[in-house]
């Protein structure tokens, strides 16, 4: 699905932050690209169509958590809301993705590569989002 020398976008959506990651042109590994405020959903979509745009993305994944008998849980229900908005608002295709732990495995990786606590209070959003994107690279190189 790789769409030669283009990029994969993906948002974790977030009532305060967004965090944004991108791909590697061979859709291999991702890195933690940026943390956007929240301002409003259209504002939101604008921006991401925009720095989706600049980084020659091809398409977008929001990240969407679910509850136990998978559907979207009130936060999700945002993310998707979102994830309509920028659908509606550009060409590129979206998708939405499921993010479920993403935030934990974020703090995990701090831990693990020995981050004082302070700094693990940091904003996590653009990692998260990174993590996620993993997934997502991982699982299309197996297609």
């Amino acid at each position: 699905m790789n769409d030669s020398g283009k990029l994969v976008l993906a948002v974790d959506w977030g009532r305060k932050r967004l965090g944004l990651a991108v791909s590697d042109p061979t859709w291999t590994l991702a890195r933690p690209l940026e943390v956007m405020t929240h301002i409003s959903r259209r504002e939101n979509a604008e921006r991401i169509l925009k720095i989706a745009q600049d980084n020659n993305v091809s398409m977008i994944i929001i990240g969407v958590t679910y509850n136990d008998n998978h559907m979207p849980t009130f936060n999700g229900r945002s993310a998707m809301r979102l994830l309509e908005e920028i659908k509606n608002s550009g060409s590129i295709p979206v998708a939405a993705w499921n993010e479920e732990g993403s935030t934990r495995a974020a703090i995990s990786s701090r831990v693990e590569i020995g981050s004082s606590r302070k700094k693990r209070k940091g904003h996590l959003d653009s990692i998260a989002a990174a993590i996620f994107l993993q997934n997502f690279l991982d699982l299309e190189s197996e297609k």
